[in-house]
């Protein structure tokens, strides 16, 4: 059983924003990319994680880009302090991944390809909101979390996946009353995030809609690209496909043009 116990503790493991990154987030709030570049150059580990992810090829880029001004240039305020917010859920990542079939470059291309898209479907609905666009980074942390809360549980998880084909939010939800994105919610909120994230998060498991239409709607976008994006090969493999169930129901009025956004290049 994973007790509520083991979760806080999970929880409160989860480290508050460095001063270095608070700083970067706040400079980066106001529209100061050039200050927040240099203050970003204070965490080595930030730099190397901003040269690796902006140098894949979702970005484009045909030369390596390094230097982190260039890179704050390149991506603009919004996408910069997304990318900054990926990178502190990358420090909840495991070394060694258990129970999915992850690495570090695996994970780091699921965040990647979950930011580029995300950038497209809120340029497509023309929201122009830091905010929204920082949401998208807790999506991975779901699959962290997941991994970490499991790993003493992996016989029962596997053998609830195998005779109730029941995905991994089912089965957390399960054993211990909560969900991947009430979890979620929390290290949002740990974080000091924007209100509004949680509530898209929320929105984007597909069973709690939110009152608001803004929210619900994002909500509904957020669900569709998280069910995309694990049902790529790469993450089929990892044993992402299963991770949270589809509501087919809730998300069918944005569907035929959710396809014709990523049938975009």
């Amino acid at each position: 059983m994973i007790t509520k116990d083991k979760i806080d503790a999970f929880i409160e493991k989860i480290p508050p924003t460095p001063e270095v990154l608070k700083e970067t987030l706040s400079l980066l709030n106001i529209g100061e990319l050039t200050k927040a570049a240099k203050t970003a150059e204070g965490d080595l580990a930030l730099k190397a994680y901003l040269k690796n992810i902006v140098n894949k090829p979702i970005y484009g880029f045909a030369n390596e880009v390094s230097d982190i001004s260039q890179i704050f240039g390149i991506l603009g305020v919004t996408l910069s302090q997304q990318t900054v917010y990926n990178y502190m859920i990358s420090l909840l990542s495991p070394d060694k991944w258990l129970l999915f079939k992850l690495n570090s470059k695996s994970f780091y291309e699921l965040q990647a390809q979950l930011s580029k898209k995300w950038e497209k479907i809120l340029k497509h609905l023309e929201i122009n909101d830091k905010n929204i666009y920082g949401a998208i980074s807790l999506l991975p942390a779901s699959i962290i979390v997941s991994e970490a809360l499991f790993n003493e549980k992996i016989d029962e998880v596997t053998l609830l996946r195998s005779t109730k084909a029941l995905d991994y939010n089912t089965i957390l939800t399960r054993l211990c009353g909560v969900g991947l994105f009430d979890i979620c919610e929390q290290i949002a909120d740990k974080w000091e995030m924007n209100q509004t994230i949680p509530q898209i998060i929320q929105s984007a498991s597909g069973l709690k809609p939110s009152d608001d239409e803004m929210i619900n709607n994002l909500g509904k976008w957020m669900h569709l690209l998280l069910f995309y994006e694990l049902s790529q090969p790469l993450f089929v493999e990892a044993g992402l496909n299963d991770f949270v169930d589809f509501q087919i129901d809730y998300v069918a009025d944005i569907y035929d043009e959710f396809a014709t956004i990523m049938e975009i290049g």
